[in-house]
């Protein structure tokens, strides 16, 4: 086993589970909400994006914002149906909604987008790159940059903007913000429109990496919560560390044991350490 190639595949696996988890992180630490249908929209991300290049001819850098756009549009809508819920934390039903929803998303992607599999090939996932015995491609170094960049953009936006006070104030007692003045449901559907965006862009710079499948959605929901729960409840930081970590852990177990048997050893780590460290690694509250 090259020890120095499944360090670098587990940097790349790794700021992808983080990328993908962003937005819930976010979603979760703010309006204290689980959105079942994250996965599903990770898969319409990334088939708007496959549909913009193959289908429409955009440039990659063009289809990227506009499966933002589309995921932007498509949170806004499932919050407008459940924007009571949301007001009245019934956990419950917004959980039973954002599950018929991610259906809704499934059965649609496969009517429109056909059920057989499709390759997003982009500029950078075609150049490969050869260094001695380690190989990567140009769209590994991107995922890496980009998942750094919007983190760090997004910590500047939580502790340095007013959107980004409003949201820790939400997050900490929507009552009270309100009580001050705060619009809450505009800050609601901030953090759901972030969430949309969010879960398109990690699809657009993901994708080439696998297959593009309508059933794609449930594995990363897998992935999103271990991150989100790992890192700890809504912070930024701890979801960053998490989704490197395991990362690095689904590289090695991958290549030591069975690709087969990653999901169900990731599950084992994550409540071996619950167990010993009940908050995660990190807990912030408004996604800091």
């Amino acid at each position: 086993m090259n020890v120095t190639q499944q360090i670098l595949n587990g940097l790349v696996i790794g700021h992808s589970y983080a990328l993908i988890a962003i937005g819930w992180t976010v979603l979760l630490g703010v309006a204290k909400l689980v959105n079942f249908a994250h996965g599903q929209m990770y898969m319409l991300g990334a088939f708007v994006t496959w549909s913009a290049i193959s289908q429409f001819g955009l440039p990659y850098f063009l289809a990227i914002p506009t499966a933002m756009i589309v995921g932007v549009a498509v949170a806004f809508l499932m919050q407008r149906v459940m924007l009571g819920l949301t007001l009245k934390q019934d956990l419950v039903s917004i959980m039973i909604v954002t599950l018929g929803f991610g259906h809704v998303l499934h059965g649609a992607a496969g009517l429109i987008f056909g059920s057989t599999g499709k390759l997003l090939d982009t500029p950078f996932s075609l150049r490969d790159v050869y260094y001695e015995d380690l190989w990567f491609t140009h769209q590994d170094i991107l995922i890496v940059v980009v998942t750094v960049l919007v983190f760090l953009m997004l910590k500047l936006a939580l502790d340095r903007t007013t959107m980004g006070r409003y949201a820790r104030m939400v997050a900490e007692d929507p009552d009270l913000a309100r009580l001050d003045g705060i619009d809450v449901r505009k800050v609601y559907f901030g953090v759901f429109a972030f969430q949309g965006a969010a879960v398109a862009l990690a699809a657009a710079m993901v994708a080439p990496r696998t297959p593009i499948l309508t059933s794609m959605g449930f594995e990363e929901v897998i992935i999103t919560f271990a991150v989100v729960v790992l890192g700890g409840i809504g912070s930024v930081w701890g979801s960053y560390v998490a989704g490197v970590a395991l990362g690095m852990f689904t590289a090695f177990f991958g290549a030591l044991v069975s690709p087969a048997y990653t999901t169900a050893a990731m599950f084992v780590v994550l409540l071996t350490l619950l167990v010993l460290r009940p908050g995660g690694l990190a807990v912030g509250p408004g996604g800091r």
